[in-house]
């Protein structure tokens, strides 16, 4: 029945092939399928899409205008939608005020805990909140950190005043602050400040009591280069100029605040203790620690509180993030964290019937905590919603009630039906998925041998615990252990250590004009081909340049806002959404318009564009299973799967010299039929005398590693030790050994 069913019909979102569907409510439903396929597609893109916007348009003009924009999906029909709920993988935005006590509301029950019960009392809630006035620390306004001056910068110790030993900016011989030091007659100003007697330099820098030991007697007026710099750039209260931003990134680093010690709150916030404990204490505690402080304060007149507090905590623990304090900065969370604690924050609702909607949820997250990943899903499904879920991993789809498999090829070759039913029936299927099901993976035979080594010695980087190991080159390792255990921290350590390229999973691009002939470098060779061929000038095959169309500034589309209602997209009238004028689109080479060759696929590019440069850049993109996208799609449209693919096929078209690469989880995203192919290419970076190092929870690719460096045994501060660092083989007992060994991989 309609009602119980969300019914889709039609749907050409993007790749969508005019996709007719039901999705049985109040199930737990994987969308399976290749990259590319149109999965995103159809659960962001035509079924959140589409609840979101209706929903907004329950809402008046004035609400409508500060809720989310939702762009409405190209579709024929859809029934039995509710009320949407996106729990992406989108970090959390960079404020520096947000933590993961304030982003999971355990800071607001604890700040009322101590407003109720600490001694001596210091106020209401408000108090214990450093995102107000009335708690926040004044030397740093409640972010914990001040910008301090890199006074080892300020000086060229090897040259004199009147040399430009001040290498701030403006400070330069001849300028006017340079004279307020070489001019008063205090200072030596022809001898090389490293010859100067320290006190003299301490005059210089900070003045005070060290100007004492200058001969000459300074101006009453003086001021040092330290009060000045901080004066001039660090005490502005009006916008700074691009100059003045340069100076303090330059010449300026973050440092503890000296006043709270970087708890962000007032002395008296900071006095006031429950049994014995700070606030400031408790928020640097992993959560386990915390929850059973917070149990062993519970008092009648406070007992919802602690409750609802304790209940929190236990949904971080099970969810694998125990590891985390509430003073973590929500900025340096990775996106399998932020989504998990977006789940964090929906376990306590009493809504029923809701549409949830996942994306690659056990992101991050190693075999062995999977299991309570699905345990969460299962249990907002059992509260009576849906559940959608975009997942590679078989583990989640075999726990599933149902799957479907959307394909089956990636871009044009996909965006249809492949696949509807059990686990067990996508095994017994003929699509992509189910073929890969059905594919015993076998371990790498005999490991390569490495040609050195990089010595990491006592490393203590975030969690690791004085870490000591060596790492092969010229071979890959993976570094794996549970969420939290150091991994990403002993890759910080060599990346710092050791020259290295960091291929990760942020945006390649922010806007619609860098694509892939931009990235990859051949616009300008397909613009002289097309000029050469027509004699025609090249600009004139430059969407933005003379080639462009005037109305539209060669995007192709006119923006409008409609302020409370969703902006408008409007193809341009003047060019049909082409991006060029009429005189570019007329000059065709072997058949092809400038915009037939934009609505390319790398793949048909390949054979049909016979230009050497352009063959050789684009191949690297089909090396690394991206021969779908189009040659003009924007790249702020791709995944971060598919943004860290594009920075692997560029390191593969630039590398020269042998050197390290870092890969920070690179299956995200990748169906298992990609994962064969993301092999061969680290492979191939191998056999070219690259040392290749990757982050890994998939067993397939720790399987295929040469050398394994296995992190733990738990996370946060139960992690940060080297369990095993040796052949893959050869691992031991734990989580890491034990899933290879029930995956049948060691």
């Amino acid at each position: 029945m309609s009602e119980q069913s969300i019914r889709i019909r039609n749907a050409a979102t993007n790749n969508l092939d005019g996709l007719d569907l039901d999705i049985r409510r109040g199930r737990l439903v994987v969308i399976a399928g290749v990259s590319g396929s149109g999965k995103s597609s159809l659960v962001f893109d035509t079924i959140a899409a589409e609840a979101g916007a209706e929903l907004n348009e329950t809402y008046p003009p004035f609400v409508r205008n500060r809720l989310p924009k939702w762009t409405r999906p190209n579709v024929g029909s859809i029934d039995g939608l509710s009320p949407v709920i996106v729990i992406d993988q989108r970090r959390f935005g960079g404020n520096a005020r947000s933590t993961v006590g304030t982003i999971t509301d355990v800071w607001t029950y604890l700040r009322l805990l101590f407003s109720r019960r600490s001694e001596p009392y210091v106020g209401e809630s408000s108090h214990f909140s450093f995102n107000d006035p009335a708690g926040m620390c004044p030397g740093c306004s409640g972010i914990g950190e001040v910008v301090a001056p890199s006074v080892e910068s300020f000086l060229d110790l090897d040259r004199s005043l009147d040399e430009g030993a001040i290498a701030l900016p403006g400070f330069g011989t001849g300028g006017y602050w340079h004279s307020k030091y070489a001019d008063i007659g205090a200072f030596d100003t022809t001898t090389a400040l490293r010859d100067w007697p320290q006190s003299h330099l301490d005059a210089l820098l900070y003045g005070g009591d060290a100007l004492s030991s200058l001969e000459a007697r300074v101006p009453n007026d003086y001021e040092s280069v330290i009060d000045r710099f901080e004066r001039i750039y660090l005490r502005t209260s009006d916008t700074l100029s691009e100059r003045k931003r340069k100076a303090i990134a330059d010449f300026t680093h973050s440092a503890i605040c000296p006043d709270c010690g970087g708890t962000r709150l007032n002395e008296q916030a900071r006095s006031a203790t429950v049994d014995g404990r700070t606030i400031g204490e408790l928020a640097m505690l992993e959560i386990p620690e915390l929850r059973a402080l917070v149990e062993d304060m519970d008092r009648p007149e406070v007992h919802t509180v602690v409750e609802a507090l304790v209940e929190r905590c236990r949904a971080l623990e099970t969810i694998g993030l125990g590891y985390l304090h509430l003073a973590r900065a929500t900025s340096s969370l990775s996106g399998g964290e932020s989504q998990r604690i977006k789940t964090v924050r929906h376990l306590g609702s009493s809504l029923t019937e809701m549409l949830y909607v996942f994306d690659e949820p056990t992101v991050g997250l190693h075999p062995h905590d999977i299991d309570s990943m699905v345990a969460l899903l299962r249990q907002l499904r059992d509260r009576g919603n849906t559940v959608l879920v975009v997942e590679h991993d078989p583990a989640v789809m075999e726990r599933a009630d149902e799957v479907i498999e959307i394909g089956p090829g990636a871009g044009s070759a996909g965006g249809r039906l492949v696949f509807q039913g059990t686990f067990d029936g996508l095994k017994d299927s003929a699509g992509p998925t189910g073929k890969m099901l059905t594919m015993q993976v076998q371990p790498r035979g005999e490991p390569r041998p490495p040609d050195g080594w990089l010595n990491v010695k006592h490393a203590r980087r975030n969690n690791l615990s004085d870490v000591s190991v060596d790492v092969p080159c010229g071979v890959m390792t993976v570094l794996t252990g549970v969420a939290g255990s150091g991994k990403s921290s002993l890759g910080q350590e060599l990346v710092a250590r050791y020259s290295a390229t960091t291929i990760d999973q942020r945006p390649v691009a922010a806007n619609r004009r860098s694509t892939p002939i931009t990235y990859t470098g051949i616009g300008s060779t397909i613009r002289k081909h097309f000029a050469s061929n027509t004699g025609a000038s090249e600009s004139l095959f430059s969407a933005n340049s003379d080639g462009g169309c005037p109305d539209c500034k060669g995007l192709g589309f006119i923006y409008t806002d409609l302020a409370f209602m969703d902006g408008q997209e409007t193809t341009c009238s003047s060019c049909g959404g082409t991006k060029f004028i009429e005189e570019a689109l007329s000059h065709t080479v072997d058949g092809l318009s400038i915009v037939d060759v934009e609505g390319l696929t790398v793949a048909e590019a390949l054979d049909r564009l016979d230009v050497p440069a352009i063959r050789r850049r684009l191949s690297h993109l089909e090396r690394v299973g991206l021969g779908y996208l189009r040659l003009g799609q924007p790249l702020n449209t791709l995944s971060g799967g598919e943004a860290q693919r594009v920075k692997i096929a560029k390191e593969l078209r630039d590398a020269n010299e042998p050197g390290l690469y870092l890969l920070d989880e690179p299956t995200t995203g990748l169906h298992l039929s990609d994962i064969a192919r993301l092999l061969t290419v680290l492979d191939d970076l191998i056999v070219h005398g690259h040392t290749v190092v990757v982050i890994e929870h998939n067993l397939e690719v720790i399987a295929q590693a040469d050398w394994l460096v296995d992190l733990g045994p738990g996370p946060g501060r139960h992690g940060g030790q080297v369990l095993y660092s040796g052949p893959v083989g050869e691992i031991g007992d734990t989580a890491t050994g034990r899933a290879l060994n029930t995956a049948g991989l060691k």
